[in-house]
């Protein structure tokens, strides 16, 4: 596995790969790796001839008052990670290598992007629209790997490259959690032991929704209202938002119908974590 830091030398990597015939497979990390990303690697090693995992805290992803000084680096760490998981590059370029000093261009998408996480961190899906794209243009994968927990991200993703005709299959792979039911995230780790413990709050809240989904229910008032409580109960919890949205849209609606994507965010002392699940309607 090599470590590569310039646009240049990643295209020319994915080059001689394309020039063999050979299918490359991306998935798009900040770093941090935890289990939910390996699960990515896994999937895109057992469907690409070629895997390349980026590793780059995008800074144009970050409100002025989030986390992007303090959030984790460790590339040896992470690069240890890609190795044992068969990745073949990692990329992982500075910010000044990413974007230009004059750079002033933006992927920005309509209606999807002002719903959940969208109305809470403004311009944060320009930042991953645009930096996604340029990883696609850099990477040219023919598939690209995301979690379903940033369920709105895979959302945007999937509409950005239906719209843009990008010729990229994006690969949607499930939440992964830990044995006591909390959404793997690089964010975890700023959380104190009494956090940790409260921050279970979040999948059970997620596992009652679905039981009164399963059971019926089909009231996104309700819902929310369920949920809501489990959560307000805890002490340290502070709810950011906690929505029921069309599958397709991301826009609220008041009525679980086909597709529905029942998703939260939660503010444990100060870090902010996601979770979420999907209804699918059976055919």
């Amino acid at each position: 596995m090599e470590i590569i830091e310039t646009v240049g030398s990643m295209k020319a990597r994915i080059a001689a790969w394309k020039a063999e015939g050979l299918t490359v497979g991306l998935v798009p990390t900040m770093g941090s790796l935890h289990a939910g990303h390996e699960s990515l690697m896994d999937a895109a090693r057992a469907a690409c001839d070629r895997v390349v995992v980026s590793v780059f805290v995008n800074p144009l992803q970050f409100g002025p008052d989030e986390d992007f000084d303090a959030y984790p680096r460790d590339i040896d760490r992470d690069g240890a990670i890609c190795d044992a998981h068969g990745v073949d590059a990692v990329f992982h370029p500075t910010a000044e290598e990413m974007y230009l000093p004059a750079h002033n261009t933006y992927v920005v998408m309509e209606t999807l992007t002002d719903a959940l996480c969208g109305a809470s961190r403004p311009g944060h899906f320009r930042g991953v629209c645009t930096v996604v794209t340029k990883l696609f243009n850099i990477v040219q994968p023919d598939r690209a790997f995301f979690g379903q927990k940033d369920a709105q991200q895979l959302a945007i993703i999937k509409r950005m490259v239906a719209d843009l005709n990008m010729n990229v299959a994006v690969v949607g792979c499930p939440i992964v959690r830990e044995e006591d039911g909390l959404a793997k995230s690089s964010r975890n780790a700023y959380l104190s032991p009494e956090e940790r413990q409260a921050a279970l709050v979040l999948s059970r809240a997620i596992r009652a929704g679905e039981a009164a989904v399963a059971a019926g229910e089909r009231d996104g008032a309700a819902l929310r209202a369920l949920m809501a409580a489990i959560v307000e109960a805890e002490p340290l919890a502070r709810i950011d938002y906690i929505e029921v949205v069309d599958g397709a849209t991301m826009q609220p609606t008041d009525r679980i119908g086909a597709s529905a994507l029942i998703a939260m965010a939660v503010y444990i002392g100060s870090t902010r974590l996601i979770d979420n699940f999907l209804y699918e309607e059976e055919e």
